[in-house]
C-alpha cells in the first residue's frame, strides 16, 4: 500500500479503501439507535460483493485488542463511528449554511463515497462537483443508478488526479470561477504530497469569487507522534499476523510526509480569507459525542473560511 507520486487506485484498493471505511462507519453511524447523522445510501456503496474483501480488512482494523497489545495503539471502532458522525454533521452544516447564504456552486474534492449530492436538501438550481479518480466516481454512480437513486442536486462528476491539472477539468465540466462557491477538503490532506496540497490551496484560491468558502478537515497528529504510531502499529501488525490475522490495511500506510506542509489556517489567512477553526473533540463533546477515552481524544479539527 506504500504511496509513489503517480499512484492510482480503484474503490477496494488504496486510498479507495479508505472511502470504504468511512462510509462503513456512516452505514453503522446511520443504523444506530439515535444516529447523529443519516446517510441511506452509506449501507447501499459499502454492500456490493467486489468489497467483500475491503470490508474484512476494515473489520480486521477495527479489531479490538488482544490482551497482549497495547491498547493505545488499536482502533476502536466506535470511536471510528463516532468521529465520522461528528464530522459528517459539522460539514453538512456547513453546506446548508453555504446554501443559506445563497451560494449554488459546491465543488468535493475527492469526493469518494461522500452521496452529499444525493441526500441533502439542495436548492434546486445547485451543482455539486465531485472530483475524484475515475473508477472511484465510476463505482459510486453505477452502484447508485442500480438502486434508482437521483442526486438532488445537478451532481457533475471530474473524473481526475488532484495531483494533476484539476483546475482545467472543473472549468471543462461547467465550473463558473465568477459565482461564489463552497469547496470541501474532508479526509483528504495527508493523502496529497505537499506541493500538491499547496497547488491544491492556490487553485481553490484562484477560482473562488468573493463570497466563496472552503471547509478542510485539518489532521492534528504531529509528526513525532506518527512516527511513535507506526512503530507501534508494526509491533502490532506482527503480532497479528503471527497470529494468523489480517494485517493488511492501514490508511496511515498512505499518508504524505514529506517536505513542508502548509498550515491551513496560515494559508487562508495569509491569502485574505477570514478563518474559524473548531476543534474535534469540542464539537463532539457539544454533540454528546465524546471519544471513548480520554487516551485517545478526538486530535483533528474543522477549519471554516470565507473570502470577502
Amino acid at each position: 500500500m506504500a504511496r509513489t507520486a503517480d499512484d492510482t487506485w480503484d474503490i477496494a484498493t488504496s486510498v479507495g479503501a479508505t472511502a470504504v471505511m468511512v462510509a462503513l462507519a456512516r452505514a453503522a453511524e446511520t443504523a444506530s439507535a439515535d444516529p447523529l447523522i443519516r446517510d441511506e445510501f452509506a449501507e447501499v456503496l459499502v454492500s456490493t460483493p467486489e468489497l467483500e474483501g475491503v470490508r474484512e480488512q476494515v473489520a480486521a482494523w477495527w479489531a479490538g485488542p488482544d490482551a497482549d497489545d497495547d491498547p493505545y495503539f488499536t482502533v476502536d471502532s466506535q470511536n471510528m463511528i463516532s468521529y465520522q458522525a461528528v464530522r459528517t454533521h459539522f460539514f453538512d452544516a456547513y453546506f446548508a449554511e453555504a446554501s443559506g447564504a445563497g451560494i449554488r456552486q459546491v465543488v468535493l474534492l475527492a469526493a469518494g463515497l461522500d452521496s452529499r449530492a444525493y441526500r441533502l436538501d439542495w436548492p434546486a438550481d445547485t451543482v455539486v462537483y465531485e472530483i475524484d479518480l475515475p473508477k472511484v466516481l465510476e463505482y459510486k454512480a453505477d452502484t447508485l443508478a442500480r438502486h434508482s437513486a437521483s442526486a438532488v442536486a445537478d451532481r457533475r462528476p471530474v473524473p481526475v488526479d488532484l495531483r494533476r491539472d484539476w483546475p482545467k477539468a472543473l472549468r471543462k465540466a461547467g465550473f463558473d470561477p465568477s459565482r461564489p462557491t463552497a469547496w470541501l477538503a474532508e479526509g483528504l490532506l495527508p493523502f496529497l504530497p505537499a506541493a500538491a496540497l499547496e497547488a491544491m490551496f492556490a487553485s481553490i484560491d484562484t477560482l473562488s469569487s468573493p463570497g466563496s468558502r472552503v471547509a478542510v478537515e485539518v489532521f492534528g497528529l504531529a509528526a513525532d507522534k506518527r512516527q511513535e504510531a507506526q512503530q507501534k502499529w508494526a509491533e502490532l501488525k506482527a503480532k497479528r499476523e503471527a497470529r494468523g490475522q489480517d494485517a493488511s490495511f492501514n490508511p496511515f500506510d498512505l499518508w504524505f510526509d514529506d517536505g513542508d506542509r502548509p498550515d491551513c489556517a496560515d494559508w487562508f489567512n495569509a491569502h485574505g480569507w477570514t478563518t474559524q477553526t473548531v476543534n474535534a473533540r469540542d464539537e463532539a463533546l457539544r454533540l454528546g459525542r465524546a471519544p471513548q477515552s480520554e487516551d485517545r481524544p478526538f486530535a483533528n479539527s474543522f477549519l471554516t473560511a470565507s473570502k470577502a
